[in-house]
């Protein structure tokens, strides 16, 4: 097979989301959660990509744990706002719906805010946010998730990786998009490093000893049994201010359940009190500012813009290239990759020929 190889983006979003309708995805919900993936890919961010698209999505469908139906329920509809409840149905269905619907109240009411409860893995948060900023509107998501982080001072997973991330609208080619967790570290590039063979940067996952950990596989292990934790930003302890991604990921952690009223911590951990898998239960939210409802989108874009190209054109440090603004580099390298493809590594390219004989569905790849 090779190690790595570069599929067409148009074979693999068709291969995608025949294989979403396959396990019982609506045709329409499919091509959604087929192109949050691909839009990981595009980016860079293969941990979120096709990466996932077996060991999160359809393995857990086949579990029973995420349905492939998503029966949307609007709790709470106003002028500004929304809340709605996903039903354990797929949360990047859910998340697409909610971004529509907020992104034409922000255009009326220059703001909008929404939460989801009882939702699923919603594929990269960038996704989200990116909708609002090319519309000229600005995007903010954060999610709640599996239990990962160890606040400040202990060992033990309390919080998920709680990305909390913004899409500002510029007048360059590509948005300022600040997607990351906050964590040093999260648990999907955990599980690429294990799928890739490769150990976790040390200092990034500890213990309930208090101990360094960076063997992948096991780390992974540790995590659902409660016995391993992430580090925040920052690291543990306050010497180098980790109670600061401690706080952020709290502030998501809050966000994502008590606007919804949904569950958080402990009560998302995949698992029930028997040790069974167990629906998740996540929650989202998510903010869409119209900077018309300001200064103007244009006095907005270009500001963002001059901030951005003042930061890059900065002194640089001594043996860097070139400095970067946050979004850059997913940009560059969807340039890179417009051409050449996905790059699937031989563990996903194994996982895409098993989905394929399993649905049986009429592909055939190159790398095989």
């Amino acid at each position: 097979m090779g190690d790595r190889f570069y599929c067409s983006w148009d074979l693999m979003n068709s291969f995608l989301t025949d294989a979403f309708r396959g396990y019982g995805v609506p045709e329409e919900d499919a091509k959604i959660c087929a192109d949050v993936l691909l839009e990981s890919d595009r980016r860079g961010i293969e941990s979120h990509g096709c990466n996932r698209f077996k060991p999160i999505y359809i393995d857990r469908i086949k579990k029973g744990t995420l349905l492939p139906v998503t029966e949307i329920e609007i709790i709470k509809d106003t002028p500004t706002t929304v809340v709605m409840d996903a039903h354990d149905g797929m949360g990047m269905v859910a998340s697409y719906k909610m971004m529509e619907m907020l992104i034409d109240k922000a255009k009326k009411y220059g703001m909008a805010g929404g939460a989801i409860r009882n939702s699923t893995h919603y594929g990269i948060a960038g996704y989200w946010a990116t909708m609002a900023s090319k519309e000229g509107l600005i995007g903010i998501t954060g999610t709640n998730a599996r239990p990962s982080i160890a606040p400040t001072f202990g060992v033990e997973n309390m919080m998920g990786t709680n990305p909390l991330t913004f899409a500002l609208p510029t007048d360059e080619e590509f948005p300022f998009c600040l997607d990351c967790a906050t964590s040093i570290v999260q648990r999907g590039r955990i599980e690429y490093y294990a799928r890739e063979g490769k150990p976790t940067p040390a200092g990034t996952v500890i213990s309930e000893k208090g101990e360094a950990m960076t063997d992948s596989e096991e780390i992974l292990k540790a995590l659902v049994d409660g016995t391993a934790a992430l580090a925040p930003l920052g690291g543990m302890g306050e010497e180098l201010a980790g109670y600061k991604g401690y706080g952020y990921a709290a502030v998501v952690e809050i966000l994502s359940a008590a606007l919804t009223g949904g569950r958080f911590m402990k009560a998302l951990s995949g698992v029930d009190e028997n040790g069974k898998p167990s629906m998740y239960h996540l929650g989202h939210f998510f903010f869409v500012v119209d900077p018309d409802a300001f200064c103007g989108r244009e006095v907005f874009r270009q500001t963002a813009g001059e901030i951005c190209r003042a930061l890059r054109a900065s002194k640089k440090a001594p043996g860097s290239e070139r400095i970067y603004t946050a979004g850059e580099k997913e940009y560059l390298v969807w340039l890179e990759r417009k051409e050449k493809g996905v790059p699937l590594s031989s563990s996903v390219q194994k996982d895409m020929i098993g989905v394929r004989d399993d649905l049986k569905l009429p592909y055939h790849f190159d790398f095989e």
